[in-house]
């Protein structure tokens, strides 16, 4: 099947080379050629693992390709729709401007019988649009929602493994599902169930999703405001609760909570569209969510100025990751850069280390000192932050900074560093939500 990915972003150029590797002939277009370029040389304009060298054994087989020419998308059976839906910047809904402009740029290849898929992330009632603009144009092609679950660190396994297919289309649609169903054919062949569902169900699904899983991480950011409050732990409390099979430890880790390009765009523009439509406790709901998320950022930077005996003038901090989470290079809306610039704003020296995301923190945050290595970040510190928790930080141990530190102060965002062993290290431990 010959298939086209319009926007090749992280989600296109992952998807764009999952279809390749699982058979198909596919041509990633994307508007900005340069950014097009570079994946057909096979050089990915992101880190995940797994990819470049999934990226540069799919190109080596010729069916896949990458073009700034929209026209190369003629002739192929099914289009995807796969381009960044962000917040807008006056307010929080989706911006979809991204998206009219690739149907818009689509419309001229559509001949009649073509499927228009969309993965982006969109308000309900967005695919339905989508299709009334087709049809007005007089295209014949149709439209099929098909959202996309991909974790960052885990996009490979998540498109060629993923725990389940949604499909929406027009009721009767049957034509929609089939080439879907071929589409995927591998994947459906090794146990992924397929949920058939309307347009705006499928759009939903993606939204929903999100939200629980902020919700159940703002959950238990308010459990540890309750835990400081009260002298408890936690981390105890969350592995108690997570043992009861309806509610499952998963994003129960307390902490500074969650960042990035999806989870916190994706939860405004749903609470903005759920007050469009006049839901009004799903708005209320998802901006309560936001705000004790948000909190988590001014929290750390407490726990920071109180480990400093209140004063963070002329401090210097180490902060151990840039990145909103571990296997990515994404600082979008980074939990460990706002902190970091909240506490250069009050005074600090900062210093900022990652090792993947060195170069994006230094091109998002200029005004901040990002360095290559834990070392030369943590050198004659006040204070040392874990606030990424990548496996080599989970790792370290209290010897291995405790020679190049001024002061033996650790503070632990993530909660995965093991307070016993830290203290005994003669290190002053300090976690969210433990006492």
């Amino acid at each position: 099947m010959l298939i086209s990915v319009i926007g090749c972003g992280y989600l296109g150029a992952v998807h764009a080379t999952c279809l390749a590797h699982l058979g198909h002939t596919v041509v990633g277009i994307d508007s900005d050629r340069e950014l097009a370029a570079r994946l057909d040389a096979g050089r990915p304009s992101f880190y995940e693992p797994e990819f470049e060298p999934l990226l540069a054994a799919t190109l080596a087989t010729g069916r896949l390709r990458f073009t700034g020419d929209p026209a190369a998308a003629a002739g192929a059976a099914v289009h995807f729709v796969c381009v960044g839906t962000p917040q807008l910047p006056d307010r929080p809904g989706a911006d979809l401007s991204a998206l009219d402009s690739a149907v818009g740029a689509l419309l001229p290849y559509l001949n009649g019988g073509e499927l228009v898929v969309g993965k982006s992330t969109v308000p309900v009632g967005t695919a339905a649009r989508v299709a009334e603009r087709l049809a007005a144009a007089g295209s014949a092609a149709t439209v099929a929602w098909n959202p996309e679950f991909l974790r960052e660190g885990h996009a490979v396994a998540d498109t060629l493994r993923p725990d389940r297919l949604v499909y929406g289309s027009a009721p009767g649609d049957e034509r929609a599902v089939a080439i879907l169903n071929e589409v995927y054919a591998p994947v459906i062949a090794a146990g992924t169930p397929v949920i058939n569902a309307d347009l705006a169900t499928a759009e939903l699904v993606k939204v929903a999703a999100n939200s629980f899983l902020a919700t159940k991480i703002s959950f238990i950011n308010a459990m540890a405001e309750m835990c400081e409050a009260a002298g408890a732990d936690v981390t105890v409390l969350a592995d108690a609760i997570g043992r009861d099979a309806r509610i499952g430890r998963q994003f129960l880790n307390a902490g500074l909570g969650f960042g990035g390009g999806c989870l916190p765009k994706d939860i405004r523009a749903f609470g903005a569209r759920a007050a469009e439509l006049g839901v009004h406790r799903v708005a209320d709901l998802l901006d309560r969510v936001d705000r004790i998320n948000l909190a988590r950022r001014d929290r750390l930077v407490e726990l920071t100025a109180d480990a400093c005996a209140g004063d963070l003038v002329g401090a210097r901090i180490a902060v151990l990751g840039a990145s909103f989470k571990p296997d990515s290079d994404d600082v979008r809306d980074s939990p460990a850069l706002a902190v970091a610039r909240e506490l250069q704003s009050r005074g600090a020296h900062v210093r900022v280390t990652d090792p993947q995301a060195a170069d994006n923190a230094r091109k998002r945050s200029a005004d901040l000192t990002v360095v290559d290595t834990v070392a030369e970040a943590a050198e004659d510190a006040d204070a040392v932050l874990l606030l990424t928790e990548w496996r080599e930080y989970r790792e370290l141990g209290p010897a291995d900074l405790a020679g190049l530190v001024r002061h033996r102060r650790v503070i632990d965002g993530r909660n995965v560093l093991d307070p016993v062993r830290w203290r005994a290290a003669g290190w002053s431990y300090r976690a969210p939500g433990r006492p």
